[in-house]
């Protein structure tokens, strides 16, 4: 028995292009590191309480499929409740506060433009997280305090629950 060649013609092929994204550069826009513990003389084996607050910002550049993604952190670090150093004026209980702002160049190519936003919005910043980690853990470490090492971001669960809030905002506006 003969074996058949099966030949596929080329238009029944469907052409499925990968995203691609190049990592064109990455920086410190801006950052803030307030020790406060240290100006208050205080002694730095306080246990803390950390609040992490999280922003992102994309906008296209001028070359084309180039992005700029910005991942704005905000950590504050305050004396756990109970503590010497605790009051009732939140500003007294502060340990240390930082702030940074980290980001990143992309070319993106191969993803359709409706899909470009949650692209950008949730990989690209999944990208630039573990080293915006490293930074963070170092600048604490550096500022007199055990390396801050901040757990993993879903940066889905954060795009979903953006747009839900946008949503419901819409739907607010549209009531009144």
């Amino acid at each position: 028995m003969a074996k058949r060649k099966q030949t596929v013609q080329p238009d029944t092929i469907k052409q499925t292009v990968q995203p691609n994204t190049k990592v064109l550069a990455q920086f410190i826009r801006d950052m803030s590191f307030e020790n406060i513990l240290a100006q208050k003389g205080l002694d730095s084996n306080t246990p803390p309480d950390i609040k992490v607050g999280v922003k992102l910002d994309a906008k296209k550049r001028t070359p084309e499929n180039q992005y700029e993604i910005l991942i704005k952190l905000s950590v504050v670090s305050s004396a756990k409740k109970g503590t010497p150093e605790t009051s009732d004026d939140n500003e007294n209980s502060k340990l240390f506060i930082l702030e940074i702002e980290y980001g990143g160049i992309f070319e993106v190519t191969g993803v359709p433009e409706d899909q470009i936003h949650p692209y950008l919005m949730i990989e690209c910043p999944r990208i630039l997280f573990p080293y915006l980690r490293r930074i963070v853990g170092d600048v604490t470490r550096d500022g007199g305090f055990p390396p801050l090492n901040l757990e993993q971001i879903n940066f889905l669960a954060l795009y979903q629950n953006e747009i839900a809030r946008r949503q419901a905002e819409a739907e607010k506006a549209t009531k009144n």
